[in-house]
């Protein structure tokens, strides 16, 4: 009686259990359903009512078009290649400055405009807004362009800003002379114009970001602290609009930046004693360092997708992805993990997902019949958001777990903070804002860079910082930056033009709407 008793205990225990387990994933499932249904985070400030401002149309005559591309072809005949820290072509740099000059008179020779030459060759300019009291904003872009050399199989010289179907083919076509060019078009057309901002703004042109922006972006910065400015946000280069580059995703996406990865480059090094090859030790140098850099491949940092803003790129996104994708991308809280394991199958994604190691240089070897006394290697990891670069180190050492490998760091920094992307946020919202007055058919988004730009060096001057310009992306074109056939279309380099121009005056808005209503969170 006593058995009979105690099977019927356990019995009833598991019936409450199964019970209980499935009035939970019965809630799950409700809250996941009307979470689907009712997130929309982009509702709020798309339906409220916008101060209303008197903004100048951007027309652009057939005369004037034909005037900006010329301009914009001049810029990417020139090359402004910087090749390392200590090495860039500087006659470029200095011809650049000329061509700018020439091309944009009005700028220049405007008593509204406050222009200086900072670091040699890059450009700081300041117009003052009509209201001192409305915090001023910066503009971002780069001069200088990466090495490119026909040999590699460009369509067409990487020089030549030769057009081709309706693309303008060059290096720096999309990296970043289109965002140099095209916000002093901008500018030049609306003093054209007759424009006085009410809101003031700095535009800064760094000319050696490519190699850490050490003398441009860092003195400009330096300026601007040392005189006390504080800037309401930064718009910088960064990421773009995607176009049938998301799986899933019905229609194309304008995604901007509102972090970047951070970076750290680890030197490995084993030192042996030498000898000759014909009695060769059980280890040597070069097997020591192998072995250690075959651990850091085959156990990579560990999965932090959904811990980063990458959950705010999917949440934003997720009313334009069909079912079941819809379901999955709306509940990141839930599928985080799943989807984590998905993207770290591809490279392109897998950085999105965690931290990323890149084994870059090794070297060793003095001779073919001498043991090498010396190895080392190059690590390149790009910092995810939820992590610092030295939870990154001690991960590296302890994966090498090898007392006779030295790990040392040769440069690095934390990822960047987070820029706020909520209805709040001035800067993150007026970049909607032009981004849907120009393009009303685009999702928007907040998203992670995983390259760095210049803006990192402007952190002390705001906590608002975006990288954004929209430069469309089709399949085949991410591959183009710092690749082979780097371009953009005739018709994507005008609406970059007009973007600078809406989003100067969309500047000059004194504060933003009430939200309309969002309540999606449950």
């Amino acid at each position: 009686m006593t058995g009979h008793s105690a099977r019927f205990r356990v019995w009833k225990f598991a019936k409450v259990a199964c019970l209980g387990l499935t009035l939970v994933l019965l809630v799950v499932l409700l809250v996941a359903t009307v979470r689907t249904l009712s997130l929309d985070v982009n509702v709020g400030l798309q339906l409220a009512r916008w101060e209303k401002t008197d903004n100048i149309p951007a027309n652009i005559s057939q005369q004037q078009r034909q005037q900006l591309l010329a301009n914009f072809r001049e810029a990417i005949r020139i090359p402004t290649v910087s090749f390392s820290e200590t090495e860039q072509n500087t006659t470029a740099l200095a011809e650049f400055s000329s061509l700018l000059r020439r091309v944009f008179p009005g700028v220049f020779a405007s008593s509204l405009v406050k222009h200086e030459v900072v670091g040699e060759y890059s450009h700081l300019f300041w117009v003052p807004g009509s209201d001192p009291s409305l915090t001023p904003y910066m503009l971002l872009a780069h001069i200088d362009v990466v090495p490119a050399l026909e040999s590699d199989g460009w369509e067409a010289p990487p020089f030549s800003a030769d057009e081709i179907d309706g693309f303008i083919y060059g290096r720096g076509t999309i990296d970043d002379k289109q965002s140099v060019m095209g916000i002093l078009q901008a500018m030049e057309y609306l003093l054209e114009r007759g424009y006085k901002p009410r809101r003031g703004f700095y535009i800064g042109l760094g000319h050696d970001e490519e190699v850490s922006g050490l003398k441009g972006a860092v003195n400009i910065a330096r300026l601007l602290r040392s005189r006390g400015v504080e800037l309401a946000f930064v718009l910088d280069e960064g990421l773009a609009v995607l176009d049938g580059i998301i799986s899933g995703l019905d229609g194309p996406a304008a995604l901007i930046g509102i972090s970047e990865k951070g970076s750290a480059n680890v030197k490995l090094s084993v030192t042996t004693a030498p000898g000759h090859s014909s009695m060769p030790p059980r280890e040597t140098s070069i097997g020591i360092l192998t072995a250690a850099v075959t651990r850091l491949e085959e156990n990579p940092m560990p999965r932090l997708f959904g811990h980063g803003p990458e959950r705010g790129t999917f949440e934003h996104l997720a009313h334009k992805f069909g079912l079941p994708l819809r379901f999955v991308m709306s509940n990141m809280w839930l599928f985080s993990p799943l989807l984590g394991r998905v993207m770290e199958r591809r490279p392109d994604t897998n950085a999105f997902v965690r931290t990323t190691t890149a084994i870059t240089m090794f070297n060793a070897g003095v001779k073919i019949n001498v043991i090498a006394p010396y190895a080392e290697a190059f690590v390149n990891l790009r910092i995810h958001s939820a992590q610092t670069l030295q939870e990154v180190l001690e991960l590296v050492r302890s994966t090498v777990a090898d007392t006779r490998v030295k790990v040392e760091l040769v440069n690095g920094f934390d990822p960047l903070p987070v820029s706020s992307y909520d209805e709040s946020a001035f800067g993150f919202q007026i970049i909607k804002k032009t981004v849907l007055d120009m393009f009303p058919q685009l999702a928007v988004a907040p998203g992670l860079c995983v390259g760095n730009t210049d803006s990192r060096h402007y952190t002390d001057l705001t906590k608002n910082i975006y990288r954004f310009a929209p430069t469309w992306f089709k399949p085949g074109d991410p591959q183009r930056f710092h690749g082979v056939n780097e371009r953009i279309s005739v018709k994507n380099y005008e609406e970059l033009v007009k973007f600078y121009f809406l989003l100067i005056q969309n500047c000059d808005i004194t504060k933003l709407p009430e939200p309309h209503g969002s309540g999606h969170e449950l």
